[in-house]
């Protein structure tokens, strides 16, 4: 039996009738070749479940080697299970990532707004094709996955909380998931903090243990984006525009622009400009304009609050009160008090106590009491 004393400082030790428990019940461990992964299987050892590790391939690589991560990380993944005298299943869940994200992926970005397919990925792969086939063809009581959120309640009323590293945090990925499937979820790292993994992993001896965390959209890599959404929707190149009306250059197409963008605009040294940076404050998708405006603090890249829609509440009923509470509207920032004010069970008007900073389009409104994460949507518009 491996044996980690980081793991026995920070982890209570079960009660004989409580392993017994957990002995019944089989947990199949998503298992990415990563380290939370690796640690994450190796606490619910300790816990005494019934563990085995499954690995997804979710993206066909094309013959380009140098992204073609996965045979490196199925091999990872392989090494960490045998270590722990775990099995390991394969699965192949490409199809439907290409079905019911990555094109959709596309879609939004055709319509110039930014989606986030991580979120996506949760929702329509990790959380529904994986706990479905763990459930059904692998007989698991729970799938496991190394995401940094815990859990609180019982398996038939779950809330989902925040990770207890706030800095690692995760719950802004996951708010599509309902109090059912959080039920049907272990979340073992969730409890810890990111170096306390890591100790556990050397204490092991792990092949994972000093492994770079993955980074960007997992189908891309390390690869620039925009030289891969090339590969699949051309380019449009139109004007850019400043709020006054006037066009002071060329964009090469308003998806690889980001609301906020001050870098790579390709503006620069105009009359009577002044020193200002200038930064992407719109997009006029019908005429293919990208605006942009000239100071860090014009008013243009201020919003007031978001109206959203394709809701998600963790608890699955719709919100028919006005509520305050926070709001993330992008991953790892800073809670945004607000009220959300509903319009119906799928829209919402969001009103920030204080204006805020690029809003984005197609990017997700994540909403938290504390450290509950109630849900959350899709900005549709920004007020």
């Amino acid at each position: 039996m491996l044996i980690s004393k980081t793991y026995n400082q920070y982890f209570p030790q079960l009660t004989s009738e409580q392993l017994a428990e957990n002995s019944k019940k089989k947990v199949i461990c998503g298992m990415s070749g990563g380290v939370d992964s690796s640690v994450s299987a190796f606490i619910l050892q300790q816990q005494g479940y019934q563990v085995e590790g499954l690995f997804m391939k979710n993206w066909e690589e094309d013959d380009d080697t140098d992204y073609c991560t996965a045979a490196a990380d199925l091999a990872d993944a392989q090494a960490v299970c045998d270590k722990l005298g775990i099995k390991l299943h394969k699965i192949n869940f490409a199809a439907e990532y290409w079905d019911n994200v990555f094109e959709h992926f596309l879609t939004e970005y055709k319509a110039g707004r930014t989606p986030n397919p991580d979120i996506l990925c949760n929702k329509e792969i990790k959380f529904k094709a994986f706990l479905e086939y763990a459930a059904e063809d692998l007989g698991a009581n729970y799938i496991a996955t190394g995401h940094y959120v815990r859990r609180a309640g019982d398996d038939e009323n779950t809330r989902l909380l925040r990770g207890l590293d706030v800095n690692k945090d995760q719950s802004y990925f996951l708010y599509t998931l309902s109090h059912q499937q959080v039920g049907q979820s272990l979340f073992p790292v969730g409890e810890i903090e990111k170096p306390i993994v890591r100790a556990i992993a050397e204490d092991l001896g792990l092949i994972t243990a000093k492994k770079k965390d993955s980074t960007g959209i997992c189908f891309i890599g390390e690869r620039k984006f925009k030289d891969f959404l090339a590969r699949y929707l051309p380019a449009q190149p139109g004007d850019i525009r400043t709020v006054d009306g006037e066009v002071i250059g060329r964009h090469e197409g308003l998806m690889y622009h980001t609301l906020g963008q001050r870098k790579g605009l390709g503006i620069g040294g105009l009359k009577n400009a002044g020193e200002e940076a200038w930064y992407v404050v719109d997009k006029e998708v019908e005429k293919n304009e990208l605006i942009v405006a000239q100071g860090h603090n014009h008013p243009r890249l201020f919003s007031k609050g978001l109206i959203a829609k394709q809701l998600h509440w963790v608890d699955r009923h719709p919100m028919d009160n006005p509520l305050r509470c926070t709001v993330k509207t992008r991953y790892r920032q800073t809670d945004i008090p607000c009220v959300i004010e509903p319009i119906n069970h799928d829209c919402i008007r969001v009103i920030f106590d204080e204006p805020q900073v690029a809003v984005t389009p197609g990017q997700s409104a994540v909403f938290y009491l504390d450290e509950v994460c109630l849900g959350g949507g899709i900005i549709e518009e920004r007020i």
